[in-house]
């Protein structure tokens, strides 16, 4: 009671005191019974290795004293917790990294403990286990293991892990548990998986050169490449596409070893103004790599869209099916440059900052080099466009992942499925000469084997697969 006679009815701002002084047990029993979150402050971290200590040292003897590693001092380990509605730290999980050195993208996580009081209301390890899923894939993980007690395999396998092998932890069994990252494999089945039977019949390419990213012209030396811009591309960032539109074409025609002679442009815009930005990217982009704009197309009052044909020679075109089992991998890519504004994580701006000497070097380097099998990365990502190569040559592929070359900050997931400005992926005998292609970073990484798919190699010697199958289903150029 006030002075004034009035009551003050508590103020707080937690939805379930609100519900319960309202009556409402309904919305209240289906609440969840807990909330997770990233441990940031010293409170939630303290309790949350109170809960391991007492699971571990205490109550399971698997450790003596404590049961603290190298990996809760690593500045990358993330720790999640579980709070109760009153705010309390009921359960909590680890995960980050495994190696010392740069992040690879294989993650770990670990050391999952459930306070005794909060196990009987069920759900909160599974939560925890599904958010720390989520967290490593979100951080561009593409392996994420788990060693976990082996009466808490059917749990994890409920979840949707999978069981690698038996592995002993502190003189007790474990089993070593592996959650599948299908990002990869969802990428190629978005951008390539359909063309095997919208294509059918059409063999693009022709023989020898049967889904190559450029088609030689029967009868001369001519190489002809034609790429789209996705259209929300074109409606949204106009000049950073028309820049686009000549790059992915030139690298087509890179690809296949053959100088550029000129490009066409097939251009819809809404209005004069947005036909013009693309146009002054598309000219910007030419003139930088010093190929003429020939001629093409422009309509306007129509929804954004571009298309590009470009045209190059050569007498001896380098084919994207080329390789064959035994063949050694190599990946070189230009490095330089950031994530391009509004693309993190998607599109990697590694040319728009160059000199047009350099972009012309990186152009020329396959003709140079006479690889025996060439492909540029494309929307399929490294990972994938491996995977068309290793399809078009009637194989399969392993990546070493630890070997790729990559842009340093860059998670290994992003770099894997991005667009990477300039890249090429080309295959050879053991020991054939480098890419001559001036600032772009090249290194051997992998090599084709018998089969079907692409998979990743670690530094332990595992291999996870990316694809399982074929990329396209064009078959064997």
């Amino acid at each position: 009671m006030n002075l004034d006679g009035s009551t003050t009815v508590p103020v707080t701002d937690r939805p379930q005191d609100i519900l319960a002084l309202l009556g409402d047990r309904s919305t209240l029993d289906r609440q969840p019974v807990c909330r997770i979150e990233q441990a940031d402050d010293a409170g939630a971290l303290s309790a949350y290795r109170r809960l391991r200590r007492d699971a571990f040292v205490h109550e399971q003897g698997l450790f003596e004293g404590h049961d603290l590693d190298d990996r809760d001092s690593d500045p990358r380990t993330s720790v999640l917790v579980a709070l109760d509605r009153d705010g309390a730290v009921v359960g909590g999980v680890r995960l980050g990294p495994v190696d010392d050195g740069p992040d690879l993208g294989w993650w770990a996580g670990g050391r999952l403990a459930v306070a005794p009081a909060a196990r009987r209301l069920g759900g909160i390890g599974p939560a925890l286990v599904r958010a720390a899923c989520a967290r490593a894939e979100a951080e561009g993980a593409l392996r994420f293991d788990a060693t976990v007690q082996t009466r808490n395999e059917t749990l994890f396998r409920r979840l949707g892990w999978e069981r690698i092998r038996e592995v002993p932890v502190a003189g007790a069994p474990h089993v070593l548990m592996r959650w599948p990252i299908g990002r990869i494999a969802a990428q190629v089945a978005a951008t390539k998986a359909a063309l095997g039977g919208l294509l059918a019949g059409l063999t693009p390419g022709g023989a020898g050169f049967l889904g190559d990213d450029g088609a030689p012209v029967p009868g001369t030396d001519m190489i002809a490449a034609c790429d789209a811009i996705v259209p929300s591309m074109v409606e949204r960032d106009p000049e950073w596409a028309g820049w686009c539109a000549v790059l992915v074409n030139l690298n087509d025609l890179a690809a296949m070893g053959a100088a550029p002679l000129g490009l066409l442009d097939a251009l819809g815009a809404p209005d004069r103004a947005h036909a013009a930005q693309v146009l002054a990217g598309l000219k910007r982009a030419a003139d930088t790599y010093g190929v003429p704009v020939l001629g093409g197309h422009t309509q306007l009052g129509v929804p954004a869209a571009l298309s590009v044909t470009a045209l190059g020679r050569t007498d001896r075109p380098v084919p994207g099916g080329g390789g064959r089992p035994g063949h050694t991998v190599r990946l070189t890519a230009d490095l330089g440059g950031a994530w391009r504004a509004g693309y993190r994580g998607r599109q990697w701006d590694s040319t728009s900052h160059r000199r047009s000497g350099e972009l012309r070097t990186m152009l020329g380097a396959v003709a140079t080099a006479r690889p025996a099998a060439a492909k540029d990365v494309s929307m399929a990502g490294i990972a994938g466009t491996l995977g068309m190569l290793a399809e078009a040559s009637g194989c399969a592929a392993v990546l070493d992942v630890a070997a790729v070359p990559r842009p340093g900050g860059t998670a290994m997931g992003d770099w894997l499925t991005c667009f990477p400005g300039y890249a090429m992926l080309t295959t050879g005998a053991p020991g054939a000469p480098a890419l001559p292609a001036g600032p772009a970073t090249g290194a051997v990484c992998g090599e084709l084997t018998a089969g079907a798919g692409v998979g990743l190699r670690w530094p332990d010697g595992d291999i996870t697969a990316a694809v399982t199958t074929t990329v396209t289903g064009m078959g064997t150029a």
